[in-house]
């Protein structure tokens, strides 16, 4: 199978897009980043998934992205928390962190080219999310136009592709294509702000969307939450 590099958070999206890429034929390399998140035991379920899918290479990178702040992820911030997923608001929130998707990427792209491949996986989501400007369609092309330019491979007709499987899903409709992929959901984490015993709040915009998506896909989140 030819070699595909898949962004692993640990959450439910990427674990979802990392069977997907299996699925379609790649033997995929995991990239997870430790990058001062305050919910860095994601990488700790990102290490689970990776294990779980039979992922032969897990490259986690430590980047440090707190000194620029800017994000309740990567400073002392408040996370907001809300009671109900309608409550989200359409703005881009506090938790959005700059550029994050665009380094990612670029550490992605690197990768790809050192192991040969030509495609990228990431789970990012223009429906069921936060409003992050970086998990647009108009994004990833402009992504993909750029790595075609400013790479050795793309310029000598290795083209490489972003592929976002999940751009155009509810979280609903993600839920059930990862089950019926034998995705473990219990092994995956997506709170942002995650209590020290190790269950997630239940109440920040990454806990309530999945909540949700359990709720209306018909099935029960394996996961603990602190809040009911």
């Amino acid at each position: 199978m030819p070699p595909a590099v898949v962004l692993l958070s640990g959450g439910l999206d990427s674990a979802t897009t990392l069977a997907i890429a299996r699925e379609d034929g790649f033997d995929p390399i995991a990239l997870s980043f430790r990058y001062g998140q305050r919910h860095a035991t994601e990488l700790e379920f990102a290490a689970r998934v990776a294990r779980a899918a039979g992922v032969q290479r897990h490259v986690v990178v430590d980047i440090d992205l707190r000194p620029f702040g800017g994000s309740a992820l990567t400073t002392d911030a408040p996370v907001p928390k809300h009671d109900r997923a309608e409550e989200i608001g359409g703005g881009i929130p506090i938790t959005y962190v700059p550029a994050r998707n665009t380094i990612f990427l670029s550490f992605a792209l690197a990768l790809a080219e050192t192991a040969g491949a030509r495609d990228i996986y990431i789970g990012v989501n223009a429906l069921d999310y936060s409003g992050y400007p970086d998990c647009r369609a108009d994004y990833l092309e402009a992504f993909e136009r750029m790595a075609n330019l400013a790479t050795r491979a793309g310029v000598e007709g290795a083209r490489l592709r972003i592929r976002a499987p999940l751009l155009h899903l509810t979280k609903k409709a993600i839920i059930e294509r990862g089950l019926a992929l034998g995705v473990d959901y219990a092994l995956t984490r997506s709170c942002y702000d995650p209590l020290p015993t190790g269950e997630s709040c239940g109440r920040c915009d990454a806990c309530l969307l999945r909540r949700r998506g359990f709720a209306q896909a018909g099935t029960t989140d394996p996961i603990p939450y602190a809040a009911p």
